[in-house]
């Protein structure tokens, strides 16, 4: 028997290592999976053979949770690629002309009227020209939009305008300069009348970047805007809603020191700090041979350069300043996301090559700083000059973040030149980060109905321009963290912003503590009006239904999960780890059966001579 126990005791220590060792691999792996960045090109398994055209703006038109692609074809058509579960994945389903001789330059699909269906603002102007800029609603009606059911605006803009919730009803507004008067007009959705907006002395700077997005963190929707001084330079005005109501800024910033061409103003909480700062990509020279990108704190008139270095392997780049494809005038532009999920949003860019005709879209990941030029902000960007397949697309124009696949990762999508007929090309990348982060995806409707809609429609698609979403929870290290965004705070020159957004958690699995959506107020409006919820599960979508409007403790909210990578995995190492020790132990056991089978002969032996 003593032999037994130190055989037993030797096969319990190899036992116990190898199960240390596939513990600490399965740690090993969970705890600090590969962070690698990679795309994967899968235009042809969305698209087939219809990848090409203008991507002009995203939306959920038939109400299916799925988002759909409107694209522009041959300057005045607009075709609606819905998702669809078999391949190709979008396909065109509905297809409108405009007959009136023009060409589309923008895309806005959103509720109008009111009714819970999703209809299409779309601009259009006459040939080889920019202005004026005329604006048609078409109606939506049963998932599909009819030339002869629309409304004709009947007054021309002076740029693309702005569409926001000017009064704070929930149903988008159509704001700018009309040929009716140099101060901003406003036509009102649903009763489709026009108004006086702001009393603005300056002029609208064009191609405007205005935007409506809460600016001072009381998650109302302020309104800024882009002018004009009296000497043409570009200046930058915070209208402040108060009460529902716009009040007329004290100063005006004007553009950064040295910069001769603006692009456009985007935002984004660069430094997770819970508030909207923007960022303002621009050239110290018209040919754009030099370019920065700065950022301005929201009250300040200080502007912070983030990134002045374009220079790769000897090679300079710079934005390309104001390019015309189609019938599109296209400025220097940023797109934002959170590509990588760290609660720090990143940016897409056009960069050409100042020394060749080399033209690409790049990934710019927002990194920590070490340059004593940001060190006030603490973060940068750094341009991810080496990325598979975004690299490989020559003559790119535009490139946007989209989630292919709806499971919180943001893809991008990119539109090159090159393709038949003056068309652009659509390409599709998947977005194979391999970091098992966390996100929180939300999407804010309108609430205009609930469970009671006009003609039974789900109201989980409409593009709804305003909502504001920030979040606070402890990430790994157990220090507090922010992050905020707007929904819908731009619309003109290919915003190409997403019906939703997706905020990154980083790499904590911890619930969100607290996660507060705000809505545009009406004027006079006393009431709070945002609602916060708690414990919000990570990698899950959030549909809220501010519905009544004046009522935050009654709104809804529907959640529904995405299930993580690491889940799987944890699966799988849980299972391997089961069939492991079985096999372990059934090992085990066969040896001790044959010890003990091994022992009875030699019990049985012994007892033989004994009785001999």
């Amino acid at each position: 028997m003593r032999e037994r126990e130190i055989g037993g005791h030797g096969q319990h220590g190899p036992r116990r290592s190898l199960l240390h060792l596939l513990l600490l691999l399965l740690l090993v792996e969970l705890c600090c999976p590969g962070v690698q960045a990679t795309l994967q090109n899968v235009t042809a398994e969305l698209f087939g053979f219809e990848s090409f055209g203008t991507v002009a703006a995203f939306g959920d038109f038939n109400a299916d949770k799925q988002t759909d692609i409107f694209v522009i074809r041959s300057s005045n058509e607009l075709l609606i690629f819905l998702a669809d579960k078999k391949e190709p994945y979008f396909k065109p389903r509905v297809n409108l002309t405009i007959k009136s001789g023009g060409v589309i330059t923008s895309v806005v699909p959103g509720d109008y009227n009111g009714d819970s269906q999703m209809d299409v603002l779309i601009t259009t102007n006459k040939i080889n020209s920019e202005f004026p800029v005329s604006a048609f609603i078409f109606w939506g009606h049963n998932q599909t939009l009819d030339y002869n059911n629309k409304t004709d605006l009947n007054r021309t803009f002076h740029d693309e305008p702005l569409i926001m919730d000017f009064n704070g009803d929930l149903i988008p507004d159509v704001f700018g300069v009309t040929n009716e008067s140099r101060q901003p007009q406003v036509l009102i959705g649903g009763t489709l009348s026009w108004q006086p907006a702001l009393g603005i002395q300056n002029e609208m700077f064009r191609p405007h970047s205005h935007a409506f997005i809460d600016l001072n963190r009381d998650y109302r929707a302020d309104l800024f805007l882009t002018t004009s001084s009296e000497s043409g330079e570009i200046q930058f005005e915070i209208w402040k809603n108060m009460d529902g109501n716009f009040t007329k800024p004290s100063y005006k910033n004007q553009k950064p020191d040295k910069v001769v061409v603006t692009g456009q103003t985007v935002f984004a909480d660069f430094d997770g700090d819970g508030q909207q700062d923007l960022l303002l990509p621009a050239c110290t020279d018209e040919k754009c041979q030099k370019s920065a990108i700065y950022l301005m704190k929201p009250g300040s008139n200080e502007w912070i350069t983030l990134l002045q270095d374009f220079s790769n392997n000897n090679a300079l780049w710079g934005f390309v300043s104001f390019t015309k494809e189609s019938s599109l005038t296209i400025p220097i532009s940023l797109h934002i996301g959170d590509y990588n999920m760290d609660g720090f949003p990143d940016a897409l860019a056009i960069l050409k090559n100042t020394s060749g005709s080399n033209q690409q879209a790049f990934l710019l990941e927002n990194v920590p700083c070490i340059n004593a030029s940001c060190k006030s902000v603490g973060r940068t960007f750094k341009v991810y000059w080496e990325l598979s397949d975004l690299n490989q697309i020559e003559d790119a124009v535009v490139a946007a973040f989209f989630d292919i696949y709806e499971d919180g990762i943001l893809d991008i999508v990119v539109l090159s030149k090159g393709y038949k007929n003056n068309e652009l090309a659509i390409h599709m990348l998947k977005n194979n980060f391999e970091a098992d982060a966390y996100f929180v995806k939300v999407i804010v409707l309108s609430g205009l109905c609930s469970n009671d809609c006009p003609q039974q429609i789900k109201p989980f698609g409409v593009n709804q321009p305003g909502p504001y979403i920030s979040y606070t929870t402890v990430d790994a290290n157990g220090y507090m963290k922010n992050a905020s965004a707007g929904q819908l705070s731009q619309s003109a020159h290919l915003a190409l912003q997403l019906p939703y957004n997706v905020l990154g958690l980083g790499r904590s699995a911890n619930f969100l503590d607290h996660l507060y959506v705000g809505i545009p107020w009406s004027p006079g409006e006393q009431s709070q009006g945002f609602q916060e919820w708690t414990a919000i599960i990570p990698n899950s979508q959030l549909i809220v239904i501010p519905y009544p409007h004046n009522d935050p403790r009654r709104w809804s909210a529907k959640l529904y999960l995405t299930p993580s990578n690491i889940v799987l995995l944890t699966a799988i190492a849980l299972i391997g780890v089961c069939v492991f020790i079985l096999a372990i132990i059934g090992i085990l056991h066969w040896q001790e059966k044959k010890a003990d089978d091994r022992e009875k002969r030699q019990e049985a032996h012994r007892f033989h001579f004994d009785a001999m």
